[in-house]
């Protein structure tokens, strides 16, 4: 299997690993970044990865505001959207970086965005994935496949709707070529600190009723 080099730099910006070590753990791997990352905390190479336990008690709650672009009413206009997301790291000092800043920031607006549902793929519950499951199942009914294939599609079309509702699993709004949860590694692995979304809630108009 052939590992390119936006691989390489993707699970180097998260984990802080060596270009070489980065390498030979995604074709271990078989080029999949999650497991990659394991090979590499197994090894004791990776980094960032391996400062996901540390407590997070610091951080920032960011906002996100859309006024219509014809709003001339000020500061004091109603919008109808909004966000709020809570980003935590491990000191006070980190949290007031420009750095954690523009990350906070982005990460609102990739809730509004995006319109994620929830934070990570734990976070899902197991009565959503099944019925997913089950919507994948009827439409592949009559597909004539075996059923471990039938499986095996399903837990890519899985991945699909992870990537859709799951904040950590979409592709950045700002760079259509890294996830989310690269974007946080990116900023773990330049401060040193753990970082982690915590929690988040988008407000749009009239949505309350759905």
């Amino acid at each position: 299997m052939t590992i390119t080099a936006d691989q390489v730099k993707a699970l180097r910006d998260r984990t802080g690993a060596g270009m070489m070590e980065c390498k030979a753990a995604l074709t271990e791997a078989g080029g999949n970044i999650e497991e990659a990352i394991t090979v590499l905390r197994k090894r004791g190479l990776a980094k960032a990865a391996t400062r996901s336990g540390r407590a997070t008690r610091q951080g920032a709650i960011g906002t996100y505001v859309h006024m219509p672009v014809t709003d001339s009413s000020g500061p004091f206009g109603f919008a109808k959207l909004g966000v709020l997301v809570e980003v935590n790291c491990e000191s006070d000092f980190v949290a007031k970086t420009d750095d954690f800043k523009t990350l906070v920031k982005e990460l609102a607006m990739q809730v509004a965005a995006a319109e994620p549902r929830w934070v990570s793929r734990d976070q899902v519950p197991a009565s959503d994935v099944e019925q997913e499951k089950e919507i994948y199942r009827a439409q592949m009914a009559n597909a004539g496949k075996p059923a471990a294939v039938i499986e095996k599609i399903i837990e890519g079309k899985l991945d699909s709707f992870y990537e859709r509702v799951c904040l950590l699993d979409q592709v950045s709004v700002r760079d259509g070529a890294k996830k989310v949860s690269q974007m946080i590694g990116e900023a773990v692995a330049k401060t040193g600190e753990n970082i982690a979304v915590t929690r988040f809630a988008r407000f749009k108009l009239g949505d309350a009723g759905e």
